[in-house]
Order: C-alpha cells, then structure tokens, then sequence
C-alpha cells in the first residue's frame, strides 16, 4: 500500500516525466491536426514538439508544411520565437525572415528581424530594417533609438578621425582649414542632424534622460559649425 501510495505521490509530483511526448510523437499530432483543420491546436503541438527537439521541428516545417496554408505562418513565427529565446541568432534570423515572406510589413517581425541583424554583426542591414519600420510606424520607440544611436556614434567617428587628421597639419593653409570646416560640415549633415531628428522622436515618445543629454550635445556642437 506504502508503495502504491508513493508512486501516486510521484505520478502527481511529476507528471511531465511519464507523459513526455517525443518530438516525432508530437509532430505526427501536428499532421493529424492540420488534416482536420485545427490550426490552433496544430500551433500548440509544434510549439511543444520545438521545445521537445527543435532540429526535427524545423525540417518537418521545411520539408511537411504547405506554405501556402494559414497556419504556415503561424509555425514559422513559433521557430524564430524559440531561436531567438536560445540565443540562436543566425536561426532567429532565417526564420523572422521566412515570416517576412508572408508578412512583410509585419512591425514586431521587422523589429526582431533588426534585433538580430544587430546580433549578427550586420549593422547596415539593421539601419535599413528600422528604416523600414519607421515608413510603417514613424512612433516606433525602438527604431528611433537605434536609428538615433547609430547616427550619433557614426558621427562622433567620422569627427574624430577629421579631427585627428587636421592636427597632423603642423601649418594648415586657408584651403586645408576650408577643407576641415566643410568636412565638419558634411558630418552634420549626414549624421549628427539625422542622429537629431530620431531622438527629438524619442523624447516625445518616452522621457529618455539618455536621448536629452546626446541631444545637448548635438545642439552645441550645430552652433559651433554655424
């Protein structure tokens, strides 16, 4: 009796270790779902069966998922959710992009897609990702930080090396110093103002102490070129 009671007391504590469902065992529901048309529960049983082997999830969505059903969308967003929680990056990546192919104006999809562009070393591809957001919600918060972010740093680069570069001349002559003065000119232009625009967004957005301080910057470096 102790011994029946006991194993009861482990079914109960435990449950997930008698009922665990391999990934195989869980994908063939997923077939049996999707041909009964219960995409919700086809959802939920391939979120399950990534988490229980994400490798053999992932080829029955490339190889067993008609991409031109409705739910197709859905798994692809459940790949690149897991990837991006492991820290997968490069797989988060092909995912949110093969989500793109069925909603490519999707907001939080291109946001992600850029978050991990930025993960991936790919600096210019994010700039051009939340540009993109932007065209579709100018009020995006993120994008106006990065975008407001990355043109400032660029800028301050840019600068520097100009900087470093002039002090090297010993005697600048009238055109090496017209030649610095319309360099700084162009670093405004092309980065500080842009930098600019997106962190006055941000601060109508959100009270970004950060975005205030990098603006008075940029402020008092325009009346220095001016």
């Amino acid at each position: 009796m102790r011994t029946l009671t006991l194993l009861f007391s482990l079914m109960v504590t435990f449950p997930f270790v008698l009922s665990a469902q391999t990934a195989g065992e869980l994908l063939q529901k997923v077939s049996a779902a999707l041909s009964e048309g219960q995409d919700d529960y086809v959802v939920s049983l391939f979120r399950q069966a990534i988490a229980a082997g994400a490798d053999q999830t992932e080829m029955y969505y490339w190889t067993q998922i008609e991409k031109n059903s409705a739910v197709a969308p859905r798994l692809v967003n459940e790949l690149a959710t897991y990837y991006k929680r492991k820290r997968n990056y490069d797989k988060a990546y092909l995912f949110y992009r093969e989500f793109l192919q069925y909603h490519s104006e999707d907001v939080p999809a291109l946001v992600s897609c850029a978050e991990m562009e930025m993960m991936r070393g790919k600096e210019k591809d994010a700039v051009k990702t939340y540009e993109k957001v932007l065209m579709l919600d100018a009020n995006n918060l993120q994008a106006n930080i990065f975008l407001g972010s990355y043109y400032y740093l660029q800028a301050e680069r840019e600068k520097k090396k100009l900087e470093d570069d002039y002090k090297k001349i010993t005697s600048p002559t009238r055109m090496q110093y017209a030649r610095y003065r319309n360099g700084l000119s162009d670093i405004y232009s092309n980065g500080y103002s842009k930098a600019k625009d997106y962190l006055q967004r941000v601060l109508q957005l959100f009270p970004s102490t950060e975005a205030g301080n990098t603006l008075e910057k940029i402020r008092k470096l325009e009346a220095e070129i001016k």
